[in-house]
């Protein structure tokens, strides 16, 4: 009897080139921020009185930004981008789309959507579920609010993941 080796799957398919994971994962930064680095920011921002150098937007609809939205951010419904984002957005300035969570993917719409119409865009990565389980204060119908980090998502004694 013959036995068939065992493929490893994760080398299945080799990794890339060093070359081409450095372009990919480039490529990937220049589309993507993270929850904590836009917290970051704007907390700075805030704190000093300057302006971030991004307009952060909710891609979600009036009952989803009601229920609970970042602070400062800009509502603009994905479906609403052709018709309302001249007014509410200036092409000089960049735009961070964010949607509910990792398993949606209303702010790669809305990114998209922006990108066709000359806006420079990055996609916030985690959305609105995971500035929330970051513990970032946000705002609702009701007013501010803010939940406790969760250890799963980020660090509960300091504010630096260290990635």
């Amino acid at each position: 009897m013959t036995t068939t080796p065992q493929v490893n799957p994760v080398l299945r398919t080799p990794p890339a080139s060093p070359a081409a994971a450095a372009a990919y994962f480039s490529a990937s930064l220049a589309f993507h921020a993270d929850v904590s680095d836009v917290a970051s920011v704007l907390a700075a921002a805030a704190a000093e009185g300057t302006d971030p150098g991004f307009v952060l937007v909710d891609t979600r609809s009036t009952a989803s930004w009601d229920q609970g939205h970042v602070p400062g951010a800009v509502h603009l419904p994905t479906a609403l981008i052709p018709e309302r984002a001249e007014e509410l957005l200036d092409r000089s300035v960049p735009v961070v789309t964010y949607c509910w969570g990792p398993g949606c993917n209303g702010a790669t719409r809305a990114a998209l959507a922006l990108a066709e119409r000359g806006f420079r865009v990055k996609e916030m990565l985690g959305g609105f579920e995971y500035w929330v389980r970051e513990g970032f204060a946000y705002e609702t119908w009701e007013g501010p609010a803010e939940k406790a980090a969760d250890p799963l998502t980020a660090p509960v004694d300091t504010g630096d993941c260290g990635c």
